[in-house]
């Protein structure tokens, strides 16, 4: 297999996912609410489908550890991942997760194309705010969707095709649950070698749940919640066999 090579600069913030979009604002005005039954129609019956059968013919997918999830009882629960494929990463969470409906914490990015963009809120697509009107909805929006579904969020933001290991994140995206005191469960999507085939498999790995730690404080907890999250999703990267793509790090 040729191996490409990638040159980054910064762990945090750079961006390769190479989709030239203009990301449109998310205002008070936009509607993360949208109507059921173009969400049943576009998620159970397009969608899922789809997931199954792209994610079984293009990466033989295998999942270990799902079971995990029975833990979480009926409630909602909050699912935080590597991002390492444009596709796959919008996939992975529905074919894990179902029959529990997801919705993803996106950046504007996700809603903003010309004709995909119009169906990816249906899909459950939340992209993050840009004003005080759209952050109250939004939290609005997410307050109603823990209650019985999964939330997924990509804490590395950033899409790194087909990286094998496991970029520093912020706390950041761990206060929602803090604040709503439910489960948090991690996936890890490695890439490994098939017995037929150049392209690798990819096999996802479930952990969890973890639990805000009582006694600490809020920031303490998010933080605790964090370290757990990106120690199991470390350990797990170790399971990787194949590097489809090289990063090097430039120094300045």
């Amino acid at each position: 297999m040729k191996q490409k090579v990638i040159y980054y600069r910064d762990e945090l913030n750079d961006e390769f996912a190479d989709d030239h979009i203009k990301a449109k604002t998310i205002d008070k005005n936009y509607r993360y609410l949208r109507s059921r039954l173009l969400h049943l129609f576009w998620y159970r019956i397009i969608a899922m489908p789809s997931a199954r059968i792209y994610m079984k013919l293009f990466f033989h997918h295998k999942i270990i550890g799902k079971e995990v999830f029975e833990k979480a009882g009926d409630g909602g629960y909050f699912l935080y991942g590597n991002h390492t494929h444009f596709l796959a990463d919008a996939f992975v969470p529905a074919v894990l997760c179902r029959p529990v409906d997801v919705s993803v914490i996106v950046h504007p990015n996700n809603v903003s194309m010309p004709v995909l963009g119009r169906i990816t809120p249906y899909l459950g697509a939340l992209p993050l705010p840009d004003d005080a009107g759209a952050a109250k909805n939004f939290i609005h929006a997410v307050e109603k969707k823990i209650g019985h579904a999964c939330v997924m969020i990509y804490p590395e933001a950033h899409i790194w095709p087909y990286y094998t290991g496991i970029r520093p994140f912020t706390d950041a995206p761990f206060r929602y649950p803090v604040t709503y005191k439910v489960p948090v469960f991690s996936l890890t999507n490695t890439y490994q070698k098939r017995k037929r085939g150049k392209r690798p498999m990819m096999v996802t790995y479930v952990d969890g749940p973890f639990y805000p730690k009582k006694g600490l404080s809020a920031k303490e907890q998010r933080n605790d919640l964090r370290n757990q999250v990106y120690a199991a999703m470390k350990a797990r990267a170790e399971n990787n066999s194949v590097v489809k793509i090289r990063y090097e790090k430039i120094e300045s």
